[in-house]
């Protein structure tokens, strides 16, 4: 059983553990505050030119792109899994390295090649899995041009016909408490032809473009697939810093609970040798009266 001078340490250590995990929860709050503002104000953008994208190549049926050729026959694909490189931060990396080996598993008929960004996936994954390279960067969130080179290498592969499909797996932010382990194609940029239907159903019209409809796919689909990748990217940052917030907060709570119990403990030790004491100070003096 525990004396008071061992409780009085464990409650001084819990104390000092429960001002990291305070400091920590207000860290990863201001980091999460700016990295949320990023990510929504990204996403319109995002979808808007993938959904502008779909209607004119949908429309000008002629068109043809390197991005939205599909070729089955290449078995060949990447897989770019986005996790932290730090702990801490409750179920956010074993969330993604379970998708990924579920994801593998259910899509075996691909021979996937793994590529990471953060350490803490690839560290548990690298021998499980066929490693092409951990992609590293000069500061904690990357820089969009270091993004832009990573999806213009996998877009040369794919357009050399060396791979046949392109997947990132990331956490998708929801909420400060709340994330989605996602999966999601990037290459090849297809539609389906009920997509493609749907849009001329839609949009009976003979549309005239300034500059041609070909120039103008040109340069957005490059620029959608790197904004595909880099908000994948915010994304995760975000969903990261919102689960470390998460956990410190019920780290600090925790560490509240147990401050608590342990007080409580030693008040009890203590009050029961004050008893003692004074059930042996009166005996002795009993005794000396009879």
């Amino acid at each position: 059983m525990a004396n008071i001078k061992d409780l009085k340490k464990r409650i001084k250590t819990t104390k000092s553990t429960f001002k990291i995990t305070k400091a920590m929860k207000l860290v990863s709050a201001a980091k999460m505050a700016k990295a949320q503002q990023r990510i929504v104000g990204l996403r319109p953008y995002v979808n808007e030119l993938d959904h502008s994208i779909k209607i004119a190549s949908s429309l000008n049926t002629e068109y043809t792109h390197p991005y939205l050729k599909a070729n089955e026959e290449n078995k060949n694909a990447f897989l770019l899994v986005v996790s932290s490189d730090k702990g801490l931060c409750g179920s956010y990396n074993n969330q993604i390295v379970k998708t990924a080996r579920q994801f593998i598993a259910e899509n075996n008929e691909y021979n996937f090649k793994t590529f990471f960004i953060g350490k803490k996936a690839k560290e548990i994954l690298k021998k499980e899995v066929n490693f092409g390279e951990h992609f590293v960067f000069e500061k904690a969130d990357p820089a969009p041009n270091e993004i832009r080179k990573i999806t213009n290498e996998f877009a040369e592969q794919f357009t050399n016909g060396e791979i046949g499909k392109v997947f990132v797996l990331f956490n998708k932010f929801n909420s400060a408490i709340s994330f989605t382990t996602t999966p999601q194609q990037i290459l090849p940029m297809s539609t389906s032809e009920e997509e493609k239907e749907k849009f001329r159903e839609l949009l009976p019209y003979d549309f005239k473009y300034e500059p041609t409809a070909q120039e103008m796919l040109d340069d957005m689909i490059p620029e959608s697939l790197f904004t595909s990748v880099y908000a994948s990217v915010l994304d995760a940052i975000a969903a990261e810093h919102g689960s470390r917030m998460s956990a410190m907060e019920n780290a600090s709570k925790n560490c509240k609970e147990m401050i608590k119990k342990l007080t409580l403990k030693a008040n009890k030790l203590r009050q029961a040798a004050i008893t003692t004491e004074l059930i042996e100070v009166v005996s002795g003096a009993e005794s000396l009266n009879n």
